[in-house]
């Protein structure tokens, strides 16, 4: 079992950035492909980011293409997305997410995850 803890959220204005952090206490996370998924209210969870185990390849949904940037430090044991140029279309609860590292980052984002993380809260104000 994995357990996944994200910070970092919160509330921003239109156009503002906020960067979110998942930390995987008593895991390695260098064993897993990792993810990001959000869920707005009144919608499915849905795919944002994904970063493979040795942060060579990322893969995102088109719609965050050239505003967020997934990236992992082994050494710390942490995922980062870095979130620029957000609008109330990323308005959100953000699931770190993490599977068994074989898993291609294209299949993650639309097979899921393994474990997730209990969410949090991105809210931007226009």
């Amino acid at each position: 079992q994995v357990q996944l803890v994200e910070s970092g959220g919160g509330v921003v204005q239109a156009g503002g950035s906020l960067r979110l952090s998942c930390a995987a206490p008593g895991s390695t996370l260098k064993a897993y492909t990792m993810g990001w998924f959000r869920q707005a209210p009144g919608k499915e969870r849905e795919f944002v980011a994904a970063i493979s185990w040795s942060g060579i390849v990322t893969y995102y949904t088109d719609s965050v293409k050239g505003r967020f940037t997934i990236s992992r430090y082994n050494n710390k044991n942490t995922v980062v997305l870095q979130m620029n140029s957000l609008n109330a279309e990323d308005t959100a609860v953000y699931y770190c997410a993490a599977a068994q590292r074989i898993t291609a980052v294209q299949t993650m984002a639309v097979r899921g995850a393994d474990y997730w993380g209990r969410g949090a809260q991105v809210t931007v104000s226009s």
